[in-house]
């Protein structure tokens, strides 16, 4: 399965902050918001990743991430001239996907549970259709909303709807089979002038071939597209980590524990960051690292 991130978009509920700089570039914690994503594509066995974001800011995703291979990655770069719609991302992507299944997630999401790796890794082995995450949420209004048989097939999708037949948001995560390509290739421009993913959404749910994992209780699911989300994030990254010792979405650390790396490689990327915190827990958590 290919990856895709896509993290586009001007940021523009954050101005002026992302006047400059990508929404996706900026800090959630101790690490650049982009982390998080690449951490759950890595976490669901995905090395080869495409990073699509506007064209004046590639160049500071390549300056951050370089081709990957110190984290035991390819990751290339797309520009996205104009953000007309997440599904553009299949077209962008198309030659990177290739024959294959293809994961997206959007760059400003945020996930977060417990055995998550073997959730996505479950749901990335054989993929027929289209696999949705659903996440419960107390507003259900605000988002697009999946509601599902006993069996976890998807039977309805509504799109920020007045009165919600499920409580389920459908997340910023989207595995799907290679037949998004052509879905995509033949998607009508919406009345705001994009390319819809719940368009893409809706026509595998048309062809009975959707289904919706529910992530439940003990997960968590944010986006940062506001400063008061975006502050919010950083405080539950900030806490947990404190809490528990433990760092989220330390991409050297996914990248040793799912042996994309070895101990040796990664302490060498802790010591080339050793007079911060982080690079400190990375070189901790290499010299005690037992396969």
């Amino acid at each position: 399965m290919k990856g895709i991130v896509l993290a586009g978009g001007r940021g523009t509920r954050l101005h002026p902050i992302t006047a400059v700089v990508s929404k996706q570039l900026l800090p959630v914690s101790d690490k650049p918001m982009i982390y998080y994503p690449i951490s759950v594509l890595m976490l669901a066995g995905i090395r080869d990743i495409l990073l699509i974001s506007s064209p004046d800011q590639v160049p500071n995703y390549v300056r951050l991430l370089g081709d990957g291979a110190r984290f035991g990655l390819n990751i290339s770069y797309a520009p996205q001239e104009s953000p007309d719609g997440i599904a553009q991302a299949f077209l962008i992507g198309a030659s990177h996907i290739g024959g294959g299944p293809a994961a997206l997630i959007l760059g400003d999401n945020i996930f977060h549970g417990p055995s998550f790796s073997e959730v996505l890794e479950e749901n990335a082995r054989e993929v027929r259709g289209c696999v949705l995450f659903g996440y419960p949420v107390s507003d259900p209004g605000r988002y697009g909303v999946g509601t599902t048989d006993e069996n976890g097939r998807l039977i309805s999708i509504e799109e920020k709807p007045e009165n919600p037949r499920s409580n389920r948001a459908i997340t910023g995560l989207y595995f799907y089979d290679n037949d998004v390509i052509d879905i995509a290739k033949n998607l009508k421009p919406s009345e705001r002038g994009e390319l819809e993913i719940t368009d893409v959404n809706l026509a595998y749910l048309r062809q009975g071939r959707a289904r919706l994992v529910d992530l439940g209780r003990g997960f968590a699911w944010l986006d940062t597209g506001t400063p008061e989300t975006l502050l919010q994030a950083g405080q539950y990254v900030q806490t947990l980590e404190q809490r528990q010792g433990v760092r989220i979405a330390c991409l050297e650390e996914v990248a040793l524990r799912m042996n994309f790396i070895d101990a040796e490689q990664c302490y060498r990327l802790g010591a080339e960051q050793s007079q911060s915190g982080y690079g400190q827990y990375v070189m901790s958590i290499a010299s005690s690292y037992t396969p």
